[in-house]
């Protein structure tokens, strides 16, 4: 198998549901997603390869749960793609309680924080930066009517930022940082 057909040269590719023969433009709502959702995955990868190998979060290891994401993520990106697939309800609900519960066990956030702390927590803090840039890619697509997604797909996109932020929280708070918040200083 090569690694390129050269068929995309033209600035068009087929998708999952695309009549045999029709192809696409790349300039299309649903490659910008799943560009999006791609580098998202990327970037989960390269934080779950900086896990900590013992670090749990609710008995499971956040390895684990970071390559769970990295599945649904396939999973969003397969649906955007014209796949019959989407993220079931119950992996929504699972995760929003995941959330719950380390939120639970941190201190109230008050304020904005200013990111950093451990080599992992900023790197679960880009992740968080960029799952809110492939949600917004996942509504327009939506929005354009191009794709429909599912609902319970775009809130599994919805609560990734929440995800990543409890996750990065519960990281700089388990290796004693301080959290800090901004000082919105003036420019003098």
């Amino acid at each position: 198998m090569s690694f390129f057909t050269g068929k995309g040269d033209g600035g068009t590719t087929k998708l999952f549901d695309t009549p045999s023969g029709q192809r696409v433009t790349k300039s299309s709502p649903i490659f910008e997603c799943l560009g999006q959702l791609d580098e998202l995955n990327t970037v989960v990868g390269w934080c779950k390869v900086a896990a900590p190998k013992d670090f749990l979060v609710d008995d499971r290891l956040v390895e684990a749960l970071l390559h769970e994401v990295q599945d649904f993520l396939f999973t969003i990106q397969a649906e955007a793609a014209g796949a019959k697939k989407s993220v079931p309800q119950a992996s929504v609900e699972a995760l929003s309680a995941l959330i719950t519960s380390i939120e639970k066990s941190l201190p109230p956030v008050t304020t904005f924080l200013v990111p950093g702390g451990t080599e992992f927590s900023a790197r679960l803090d880009i992740a968080r930066a960029i799952s809110r840039r492939a949600e917004r890619r996942l509504v327009v697509l939506h929005e354009s009517e191009e794709r429909v997604m599912s609902e319970s797909s775009r809130a599994y996109a919805n609560r990734l930022s929440s995800f990543f932020y409890a996750l990065t929280r519960l990281v700089n708070h388990r290796a004693g940082i301080v959290e800090a918040s901004p000082l919105y200083r003036d420019i003098v």
